[in-house]
């Protein structure tokens, strides 16, 4: 493996983590609420008011982050390579049932679970980390895509 050292950020990874873990934090001590998105999301169909109104501005404050990001610098450039938009849907898909089989997405298990010393967390993202490494094998270095 080699790094694309003209492209390595570790400075902005840095303050990037510093802040997810800072909201995370203030999460659990103003509200009691762990910062998994995949049950923020899941939730968003909750009937209490007061439940979906937290979970849309929490939703809201992630899909509006890049704009206000944008005002101080220029966006990376996302780029798919050759997959499909059919191969990323069901990629997706996938990674959703896998965050509802999992009791949890990586920022409520790795982030939130962690930090908490839980060991069902601790298990998740150890399976995490083991599934993502296989698919990466398995779709970019026995298929070629």
């Amino acid at each position: 493996m080699n790094i694309d050292w003209s492209h390595f950020t570790p400075y902005s990874s840095l303050a990037g983590g510093i802040l997810i873990g800072l909201a995370a934090c203030l999460l659990i001590l103003a509200d009691g609420r762990i910062a998994g998105i995949s049950g923020i999301v899941s939730g968003l169909a909750n009937r209490d008011k007061r439940e979906r109104r937290w979970r849309a501005a929490f939703v809201a404050g992630l899909l509006i982050s890049p704009w206000l990001y944008r005002l101080a610098a220029p966006l990376p450039e996302i780029r798919y390579g050759s997959h499909s938009w059919i191969l990323l849907a069901i990629a997706g898909l996938l990674v959703g049932f896998g965050s509802r089989l999992g009791s949890g997405c990586t920022s409520g298990h790795s982030v939130c679970g962690l930090s908490r010393l839980s060991k069902r967390s601790l298990v998740a993202t150890v399976l995490f980390m083991v599934s993502g490494a296989l698919s990466v094998l398995l779709v970019r270095h026995w298929t070629g895509v």
